[in-house]
């Protein structure tokens, strides 16, 4: 059975890379009706916070990435790498390193200067006696050959073992590092496919040796391309990527998000949007690319215009319920009426692409009385128009049933009538009922808004005219 897994480090927020890590994973997973396994790896206790474990937790939950196993977090496994190092301290197949931090700093400092790699030296490799002082442990890499990593993306990738360091896995103040605990937990967990970005590459060969030394052997390995900017630069976030939740507190739909990341280094044919069961269908490692993928936010914001059409109503009002409470537009515990909600959101849905849009157009259905933009008011709103607005607004108090049809009859006489395009009626009602110049049909704006609040906002203006 496949077996994955995502295994952040809590040292910040969720971010799009490990996002996008996190999603192939459970993709792979869920295509091959495989196990996948949430792991913290959390060793790094000085820049690991609860406070981040519980935001990328939130992340993936809002990305929809349910996990099988876990979550499991290192810091609750200490005993267990400890035990795998002493038997491989036992087995002769690691060493005691009794060098100071200092004493390896200068003589990494040294290397530098000399134009030599900065790589421990292994001048404790040899030292056979137990030395009364602190030590950290270190793994014996092989000094001679080759490491040949079949990558299931990049293809057969070869690094010179006399070029991998001996790397500690116990530092001397018994806290594990992170290559062997990877090793170590990857094999407890029965991982059968590490999926992870390419920048760990280079960590794979020493992994693989100390799987071989551990008599394991190494799951598959699949290192995903990097994500760069539209400049080709190192992803930052001047290209607006910053933390997944950041993007839904923006107002970004998660299936649009997580769309978005599969086609970040994946596609099927030149297939754009995806149902999750589509993703999940055709996901396979074949078809990730070796080239590094470009974030394109304008893509981002082009994909969630399109999940938002294809929403509900019904749904679209669930989800922009909570920026709709933050606006102060509605309270958290009012009862709407569900069928006039989803018609105002009918009528705006496909001009916005987010739902901080929709709930920023959605006001003036909200509101008793709207802000005129000061343009749009010396535009429209003038002695010419006033006996217009005068006339729609006697006339519309008149009307029993106050919709579409009723009030576009309303506005064909007066154009009629007084020998006007529909524009010059139009658009000062627009601007004194919306407050701006841009909005859906008149007539569908007018119903939703409702006869009351309608006929207020056309007689407060008058009266202050």
């Amino acid at each position: 059975m496949v077996r994955v897994r995502f295994a952040p480090s809590p040292t910040g927020h969720l971010h799009i890379g490990g996002a996008r890590t996190a999603l192939f994973n459970w993709l792979f997973a869920r295509h091959h009706n495989g196990i996948f396994i949430l792991r913290i790896e959390d060793t790094d206790r000085s820049r690991s916070t609860e406070e981040y474990i519980e935001s990328i937790i939130e992340a993936l939950k809002w990305l929809g990435l349910n996990w099988d196993e876990g979550p499991f977090r290192q810091t609750d496994r200490i005993e267990i790498y400890k035990a795998y190092a002493h038997k491989l301290l036992e087995e002769g197949k690691a060493y005691r390193c009794y060098c100071t931090p200092e004493e390896l700093e200068d003589r990494r400092q040294k290397a530098m200067k000399e134009g030599k790699p900065p790589r421990y030296d292994r001048r404790c490799r040899e030292i056979k006696e137990y030395l009364n002082k602190p030590f950290a442990i270190r793994f014996k890499m092989p000094l001679e050959g080759e490491t040949v990593v079949n990558d299931l993306v990049k293809g057969p990738v070869t690094f010179k073992n006399s070029e991998i360091e001996d790397l500690v896995i116990l530092r001397s103040d018994g806290t594990p590092t992170y290559n062997f605990c990877v090793v170590v937990d990857d094999y407890e967990m029965r991982i059968t496919h590490v999926i992870r970005g390419e920048d760990h590459l280079n960590n794979t060969p020493k992994q693989i040796h100390i799987y071989h030394a551990l008599g394991i052997n190494p799951p598959e390995f699949a290192h995903i391309p990097m994500i760069l900017g539209k400049d080709r630069t190192r992803l930052s976030k001047r290209h607006g990527a910053t933390s997944v939740l950041a993007y839904r507190d923006e107002g970004y739909l998660a299936d649009a998000v997580v769309n978005f990341l599969a086609r970040l280094g994946w596609s099927h044919g030149d297939q754009e949007i995806f149902t999750r069961e589509e993703l999940i269908k055709y996901f396979n490692l074949d078809q990730v690319g070796k080239a590094n993928a470009v974030f394109d936010s304008e893509k981002l914001l082009w994909l969630n215009s399109e999940y938002m059409k294809l929403t509900s109503e019904e749904k679209l009002f669930e989800l922009v319920k909570p920026f709709l409470i933050k606006e102060g537009y509605i309270k958290k515990d009012e009862t709407v009426d569900l069928k006039w909600i989803c018609k105002a959101i009918r009528s705006l849905k496909e001009r916005c692409r987010t739902l901080l849009e929709l709930a920023h157009a959605m006001r003036y259905y909200f509101l008793e009385y709207v802000e005129i933009d000061p343009k749009a008011k010396e535009k429209y709103i003038n002695s010419e128009t006033m006996p217009i607005l005068k006339e729609v607004t006697e006339k519309l108090s008149q009307l029993q049933d106050f919709t579409q049809d009723k009030i576009e009859k309303i506005f064909m006489d007066i154009v009629n009538e007084r020998g006007l395009k529909l524009g010059q009626i139009a658009q000062p009602v627009r601007v004194a009922i919306t407050g701006n110049t841009v909005s859906p049909g008149i007539y569908e704006v007018l119903e939703i808004v409702g006869k009351e609040k309608t006929l207020k906002r056309l007689r407060r203006l008058l009266d202050a005219s």
